[in-house]
C-alpha cells in the first residue's frame, strides 16, 4: 500500500474515533463526508484498501442513523485503533484483517439486523461504485474493485441523475447527419 494511502486512511480512521468518542446530531453528515473524502482518494489510486474504509465508514454512518444505541462504540472504536496500528506498522494484511474484523462486529449487532446490515453493506458498495464513476472510473473498473456485478452497479446508475449532469444534449439533426457518415 502507498504511504500516502496509509496516511490518508489513518487521518480518516483518527477523525472517525473522534467523532464517535463525542456524539452529535452533526456526527452521521460528518461520517458520511468521510466516507466521501476516502473514495475519492480510491479513485485516484483504484486500491481496494481505501473502498473497504469508505464501504465500512459509509456502513457505520447508516447504522448509526437507525440503531445509534445498539453500537458499543467503546469497542468499535478499540477495533479502529488497532486498524491504525496495524497502517502504522506497515501490516498491510493484519490490517485488512481488521477491516474484516470490523464488518463482522457489524454483523452480530443484532440477530434481527443481520439481513439490513447485509443490505446496507452492499447499497454502501454500490453507491461507492457510483461515487467512483463521478470520480471518471469505469463502470467496470469500479465494480472489479469493489467486488460486485456491474449489473447491480449499472442498475443503480441508471436511477441516479448522475448522468444527465455530464451529459451534453445533442441536436437529432446532427445525430443523424453522424449516422449517415458512418453508413455511407
Amino acid at each position: 500500500m502507498h504511504d500516502i494511502i496509509k496516511k490518508d486512511l489513518t487521518d480518516v480512521l483518527n477523525d472517525l474515533i473522534d467523532l464517535l468518542k463525542v456524539k452529535e446530531e452533526s456526527d452521521i453528515i460528518q461520517i458520511k463526508e468521510l466516507s466521501n473524502h476516502v473514495i475519492h482518494n480510491a479513485s485516484i489510486f483504484q486500491d481496494e484498501d481505501s473502498v473497504s474504509v469508505a464501504i465500512l465508514i459509509y456502513s457505520l454512518s447508516k447504522i448509526m442513523e437507525r440503531k445509534q444505541r445498539d453500537l458499543d462504540y467503546g469497542k468499535l472504536a478499540g477495533m479502529l485503533n488497532s486498524c491504525i496500528s496495524n497502517l502504522k506498522d506497515n501490516n498491510d494484511e493484519d490490517f485488512r484483517k481488521s477491516i474484516k474484523s470490523i464488518f463482522n462486529f457489524i454483523r452480530t449487532i443484532d440477530e434481527k439486523l443481520k439481513l439490513y446490515i447485509h443490505e446496507v453493506i452492499n447499497q454502501a458498495q454500490i453507491k461507492k461504485g457510483c461515487k467512483l464513476c463521478e470520480h471518471g472510473i469505469s463502470i467496470a473498473r469500479a465494480s472489479e474493485v469493489l467486488g460486485i456485478s456491474q449489473w447491480e452497479l449499472m442498475h443503480y446508475f441508471g436511477k441516479t441523475t448522475l448522468i444527465d449532469q455530464f451529459s451534453e444534449p445533442v441536436n437529432v439533426a446532427k445525430r443523424l447527419k453522424t449516422a449517415r457518415g458512418m453508413f455511407s
